[in-house]
């Protein structure tokens, strides 16, 4: 019987720790989610979308873009593409680190970036805008942007930013 009562009042106090360990992680947690997603300035929203992106996190991506019907559509198309790639392929684009090559703050809310990562190497460019004090990635200026202000080479293709 002895054997049943150490148990007995162990089960409390276990609970207890226990209980207490779940508010500690809880109060924790939501510290992180409350950061995340955010990014401290304009560069630091267009390497943290750019890096989930390549990383196939679409969901973490979309955190750090400007939500628009058209952003939304870009990036959704973007992940069935990215979806159907072979795993090799997926595997080098997730290695893959950021290179800026050119960076030009429009404005106290806009700064266009030309960037590529190190598998493709393929420049383009992306626009950071500020809105309600908080750096998102403005998708749809990679897919719309003005052909005049892109310069293709035979085999490199070349974005600019107009000064």
């Amino acid at each position: 019987m002895p054997f049943f009562q150490y148990f007995a009042t162990m089960k409390p106090i276990a609970l207890f720790f226990s209980f207490c360990l779940f508010l500690i992680l809880s109060c924790n947690n939501s510290d992180r989610e409350a950061n995340e997603g955010k990014s401290d300035n304009d560069m630091d929203a267009a390497r943290n979308f750019l890096d989930a992106a390549l990383k196939g996190k679409f969901k973490e991506a979309s955190t750090f873009m400007l939500k628009d019907s058209n952003n939304l559509g870009y990036l959704s198309v973007t992940e069935r593409s990215y979806r159907s790639l072979p795993l090799d392929e997926k595997d080098k684009l997730k290695s893959a680190s950021l290179n800026f090559f050119d960076t030009k703050q429009v404005n106290d809310s806009t700064t266009i970036t030309i960037f590529a990562n190190s598998y493709k190497n393929d420049k383009d460019t992306l626009r950071i805008v500020k809105k309600n004090g908080e750096w998102l990635v403005d998708l749809k200026y990679l897919f719309e942007h003005d052909m005049d202000t892109l310069n293709y080479k035979q085999n490199n293709k070349i974005d600019t930013i107009h000064r």
